[in-house]
């Protein structure tokens, strides 16, 4: 059975993903937290296809991550997937934030990855 909690989220997460879609121009960046690890993926909905993605389980972020799950790990993350997302070309996304409160890890990879150079 499903818990309420992630019912909850899902709900949310349907509701904003009505609205934002990923373009070729403008991508989507968008951010999954289980308790454990963080992934980001930067998303051309209009083709399907991932442009970039970076998560705490990648081998480049896994050496500098002592705790997978903390407000440090997503930092990494962030800047993880904005330097991908640069590489291919991508500076303007549009953030997704999976249904999750703005706040905590979600903010963290939001923050590095505008630090990073990704405009949002």
């Amino acid at each position: 059975m499903v818990s309420d909690r992630r019912l909850l989220r899902l709900r949310r997460h349907r509701r904003v993903r009505r609205k934002v879609a990923g373009t070729a121009e403008r991508p989507r960046l968008n951010v999954f937290r289980s308790n454990k690890h963080i992934y980001a993926q930067v998303i051309d909905d209009v083709a399907g296809v991932t442009l970039a993605s970076a998560s705490t389980l990648d081998r480049d972020v896994r050496p500098r991550v002592q705790a997978p799950g903390t407000v440090a790990a997503a930092r990494q993350v962030g800047e993880a997937v904005a330097q991908r997302a640069l590489a291919r070309g991508v500076q303007r996304v549009v953030f997704d934030r999976g249904g999750y409160v703005y706040h905590g890890r979600v903010r963290a990879l939001a923050e590095a990855a505008r630090g990073a150079g990704l405009d949002f």
